[in-house]
């Protein structure tokens, strides 16, 4: 069967944008899932209709964007003259999107004619198709969320993934974000499309086109195709993609809120979750070090421990109502399970010594569960401690990487994000000495809204975060010689030949 694309294949008539995207797909040698033509054919509808308010909801990964960028490419060669904004949180991605529509018009059949002749209209940013208007704004435009959009204007806007982490995890952020995107009526022209695609980040989303007492609607009476991952039927939505048993892996792997907000697209209210303290397997095998053929290893019991994170969550002075100062470091064996081995809450004093005081404590946590590196959260008054605790380990002659975090999600939303995974698949082993620690008691009386103490939670949020450091061959606590990092000073290479 020949399958090569004619001139004109459709004979002077406008073909229709699944038409335009198979084309494509067939000259990129790529298939054409369902979801993709059910997503193409609403599109198309939208443009089409008289309110062209839309949302389009689907999960991680769907491809979404690609079919954002093939829609963006068929309008302009159907009707060269409109111009297209793109929003996202950022400028990065916006520019992203642009990238992806230009390189479309570049290689599509239909829409080579489109491509101008000036360089200058090209940009990575901004670009202006061959058109027979002359219009002061360009083609496809792309914007950063909250940058100066005053005097623009647009047929179409695309407001691609603005809400994030970044953009909606506070109240006052919510706030924020909505009170930017307002400001789009006064860019779209009389009649123009504006197109919100994306998955929800929390519970208030602004992806809500009814009003409930808790989240009155943004997006109020806006169109709305929504493609979960897996349907009512329990069938997946992608199924060459995502058959059933990588979708069961994949909401292991994530949890079971991150699975539902971003892949069934139904925000979570993390109000009303909890830390269940029985999902945790308790061991009392200790840590076992062993040293052979110059490489090292170490172990829980018989089971080999490849990686390790270890963090340190500091805290000053001794007032009721204060965090505390608490250190943890979670192993992590070839079987993927969590072993948070040990937790210790630090003695804070008001001296003028506590520093060093504390980086003393921390050391001897590093000797005795043979860290090779650990996290200090560089927050507030962590900035300084990170030398404190270097010079001391220089003292000790121990050999320790210090590596400064900083936290840039709000504490509860950490939380969960650390323990939601681990604690739905029973995967974080707990040794019994953390029971004799307030660490137990934080997770049994959490609440997102409550006003108890969660130092230790923190800690162990940090340590399930991070990134784990590979155990093999680096544990070295003895006593080293430091290297003088100005250089200088001679060298003697031993050798086995003579003159």
């Amino acid at each position: 069967m020949n399958t090569t694309i004619k001139e004109d294949p459709f004979a002077g008539r406008i073909p229709t944008l699944e038409e335009f995207v198979w084309i494509w797909n067939h000259s990129q040698d790529m298939s054409f899932p369902h979801h993709h033509k059910a997503m193409a054919k609403w599109l198309e509808k939208v443009f089409m209709s008289d309110d062209k308010k839309a949302l389009l909801l689907a999960f991680r990964n769907s491809g979404k964007s690609t079919l954002i960028g093939l829609f963006c490419a068929y309008i302009l060669t159907i009707k060269s003259g409109i111009r297209i904004l793109i929003v996202a949180a950022d400028f990065e991605l916006a520019k992203k999107m642009v990238r992806n529509i230009k390189r479309i018009i570049e290689r599509h059949p239909l829409t080579k004619h489109l491509r101008p002749r000036v360089k200058d209209q090209w940009a990575s940013d901004r670009f202006t198709v061959n058109r027979k208007s002359e219009l002061r704004d360009p083609s496809v435009l792309a914007k950063g969320l909250g940058a100066n959009i005053t005097g623009s204007r647009a047929d179409i806007i695309i407001c691609d993934d603005v809400e994030v982490p970044k953009t909606c995890s506070s109240e006052a952020k919510r706030r924020d974000l909505r009170a930017k995107l307002s400001e789009l009526d006064f860019v779209l022209t009389p009649n123009g499309m504006i197109l919100y695609i994306g998955t929800p980040h929390t519970f208030y989303t602004i992806y809500q086109t009814t009003s409930t007492d808790e989240n009155p609607a943004f997006l109020e009476g806006y169109k709305t195709l929504r493609i979960p991952i897996v349907d009512k039927s329990g069938n997946s939505a992608w199924k060459e993609r995502f058959p059933k048993d990588k979708i069961e892996s994949l909401k292991q792997r994530s949890g079971p809120n991150k699975f539902m907000s971003q892949m069934m697209l139904k925000p979570i209210n993390f109000t009303k979750g909890r830390l269940d303290v029985d999902r945790l397997q308790v061991y009392d095998d200790e840590l076992l070090y062993k040293e052979s053929n110059r490489s090292s290893s170490l172990f829980i019991g018989t089971k080999k421990m490849l990686s390790v994170s270890a963090w340190w969550d500091p805290a000053w002075g001794k007032k009721q109502g204060l965090d505390g100062s608490v250190i943890a470091c979670v192993f992590t064996g070839a079987d993927g399970l969590y072993h948070l081995h040990k937790v210790k809450y630090l003695e804070v004093s008001d001296d003028d010594n506590q520093a060093t005081r504390q980086a003393l404590e921390v050391i001897a946590f590093i000797k005795e569960n043979h860290l090779p590196a650990i996290h200090i959260e560089s927050n507030g008054i962590g900035k300084f401690l990170p030398s404190i605790l270097r010079q001391e380990l220089i003292n000790q002659g121990v050999r320790c990487g210090v590596i400064e975090s900083t936290s840039h999600k709000n504490k509860v939303e950490r939380i969960i994000e650390a323990f939601d995974a681990p604690l739905a698949n029973r995967a974080l082993l707990v040794h019994k000495s953390v029971f004799d620690t307030p660490f137990i008691t934080e997770m049994r009386e959490w609440t997102p809204l409550g006003s108890g103490h969660d130092d230790g939670l923190d800690a162990v949020a940090g340590c399930l975060l991070s990134e784990p450091i590979r155990t093999a061959n680096t544990i070295q606590t003895t006593p080293v010689k430091m290297q003088n990092w100005q250089g200088g000073g001679s060298f003697v290479a031993s050798s086995d030949f003579t003159f």
